[in-house]
Formats: C-alpha cells, structure tokens, sequence
C-alpha cells in the first residue's frame, strides 16, 4: 500500500508543478523556505506561529492554526504547499492573486502595511529589492504622512492603471 501513495504523490506532483512556470516555482520554494522556520521540510504548527510572529501577529489562536493546518491533504511539503497554492489561484485573476500575496502579510485585512516593514520584506526575503528600487517604489506609490502604504490601491494601480494615465 505505500507504493501507491508515494506512486500517488508523485503523480500529483507532476501535475501541480506543470501548473507554474520555473521561476514561479522558485518564488513558492522562497516562500516556502521563509515559513518552515525549523528547516525540516514541512510547515507545522511551530512555523506557523512563528512565521505570524515574525509578521508580528503575537496572539495567534490555536484553532486558527488548527483551521489553517486541516486545509491539507496531510503534512505540508513543499508539493503539499505547492498544490494548495494552485488549487487557490487556479481561476484567479492577476489582481485577485496579487491582493492575496499582500493579505499573508496583512492578516487582520486592513488594507495598509507599514512602509518599514515592506521594506524590510522586499530587501531581505526572496528576489531581494535594490534600495534604488525601493525608492522608485515608494516615490510611485508613496506612503501616507504615518508611513502606511495601501497595498489594495496599488495592486490596483498596477493592474488597471492609473486613472492619470487614461486622460
């Protein structure tokens, strides 16, 4: 009976990987190594209060990280977390999938994260941002006087334009 599992999960495996292309893979495996905080090739409950931790979510419920854990098959590896991620994007307009990225880091959906903490973000994690280009990021879309971006507003802009631009 274990050879038709492991036999199983390759097949899935094959599937989900042909769903993304290479460097978008690479971006999920960044992801992926960001969250398993303890390095053992799956995301338990430990990496996911400390994954909220490091977001600064102190006071995470255990039946939050209970709901969030039953949403897979079984442990999460990194095919286990691949998978999940298509079976959500599948449909999902480019908006709707940029919105979801920001919303991990915005778990009470607020709508605004801290110009500090996308900064540190985007400069330490996955494809590194030059400060050159947090710059230009921020004089596109510059923070509010409390140094709160608007992520919906961006995503927005970056998917439907500015309303400038269409004059």
């Amino acid at each position: 009976m274990a050879p038709k599992t492991a036999k199983k999960a390759t097949g899935e495996g094959a599937n989900v990987f042909s769903m993304f292309e290479q460097a978008q893979i690479e971006e999920f495996k960044e992801a992926f190594s960001i969250m398993d905080q303890n390095r053992d090739g799956l995301i338990d409950k430990n990496d996911l209060r400390e994954t909220f931790s490091a977001l600064g979510r102190m006071n995470v419920k255990q039946e939050e990280i209970d709901e969030m854990l039953k949403e897979a098959p079984g442990p999460i590896n990194f095919t286990v977390f691949l998978t999940m991620f298509g079976e959500k994007l599948r449909g999902a307009d480019p908006e709707d999938t940029i919105l979801s990225a920001f919303r991990v880091f915005d778990p009470e959906g607020t709508g605004i994260l801290k110009k500090e903490f996308i900064t540190e973000i985007l400069t330490t994690q996955a494809e590194r941002f030059s400060p050159v280009e947090m710059e230009q990021m921020f004089t596109a879309f510059p923070p509010d006087v409390a140094g709160n971006l608007d992520y919906k507003n961006l995503v927005y802009i970056i998917t439907h334009g500015d309303e400038k631009d269409q004059e």
